[in-house]
């Protein structure tokens, strides 16, 4: 049974999650890694969860205050052996609960089209694509979406 672990960037399994997530995205990425990673530090993400199978951290996501009303969706990952098991739609909801209780009315996030499981994932779960917002407003790489919640 997956649990559901309320955090911050603080949290040991989440920076374990986030160095593989990042090796990842290394790879997937090649030279636009550089870009993407100044806007995906973590040192001072105060709402993240992390997803557990008994003790085993399985994955993770953060929000980061966007505006008023609106939270970004940050440092979403699963473990390559881990996917397929519906994790990252667990996380994804946990956050979305989450930012319901703060009176957070929108999400927002970028993912990147050399991804295309996560763009799959944020399609299934209702969100939308919309212009590219804030430092990814041209980035040819970058797929932003949103959801009402």
């Amino acid at each position: 049974m997956i649990t559901i672990k309320r955090t911050n960037s603080d949290d040991p399994n989440f920076q374990e999650l986030v160095k593989l997530l990042d090796l990842e995205l290394q790879e997937r990425d090649g030279e636009e890694h550089v870009f993407y990673a100044t806007l995906n530090k973590t040192n001072t993400l105060n709402y993240v969860v992390v997803a557990y199978d008994q003790n085993e951290a399985i994955g993770c996501g953060a929000l980061r205050n966007y505006s008023n009303d609106t939270m970004e969706v940050k440092r979403m990952f699963v473990p390559l052996n881990k996917r397929g098991q519906g994790i990252a739609s667990t996380v994804l909801s946990a956050l979305e609960i989450w930012c319901r209780e703060l009176g957070i009315k929108k999400c927002i996030l970028e993912t990147g089209k050399k991804q295309p499981e996560a763009i799959a994932l944020y399609k299934k779960n209702h969100y939308n694509i919309i212009p590219n917002f804030g430092k990814y407003e041209g980035v040819e790489n970058s797929v932003c979406f949103e959801k009402e919640l």
